[in-house]
């Protein structure tokens, strides 16, 4: 269940943020530099909030390093990914998958799908990461603050 929660949380973070620089994207900066050169540059913006957010859900829910939890976590998320910009496709622009795939820039758009599946691995990565780093991590006693002391 935690999967699921992580996963549902890790799709909103990046497509909520996706949906606003794709708004910028769009009204702003391809009238100046053109589709293919705004896409590419939001492409860098958007792999760090994937990074990002992947390792914030696992920390803010304490997903379980088990494969399978981040595996599925990374799962929802590009399935609800692929439904959110598929049903966007259909009901905003009115043009069915197979044009929407066809229509896409060959270099942007390859650079897209291969962010879908960092989307997709990433939390897997991170997850040992973060066990490799708490198990490592100095233990201090409850009673002690180390708050204003670096």
């Amino acid at each position: 269940m935690k999967a699921l929660k992580a996963g549902v949380l890790y799709f909103t973070l990046v497509f909520g943020t996706g949906f606003i620089l794709g708004a910028i994207r769009i009204l702003w900066v391809v009238p100046r530099i053109g589709t293919r050169m705004a896409e590419l540059l939001e492409e860098p913006i958007m792999l760090v909030i994937i990074i990002v957010a992947a390792g914030w859900v696992i920390r803010w829910l304490q997903l379980t390093p088990a494969l399978s939890n981040r595996l599925g976590m990374g799962c929802i998320a590009l399935f609800l990914m692929l439904l959110a910009e598929f049903s966007f496709m259909l009901w905003v622009r009115g043009i069915s998958i197979s044009e929407y795939l066809a229509h896409r820039d060959p270099i942007s758009g390859t650079v897209y799908y291969v962010e879908l599946g960092v989307l997709f691995i990433l939390p897997s990565f991170i997850a040992r990461d973060i066990v490799r780093s708490e198990s490592t991590a100095p233990k201090l006693h409850p009673g002690i603050s180390i708050r204003g002391k670096l």
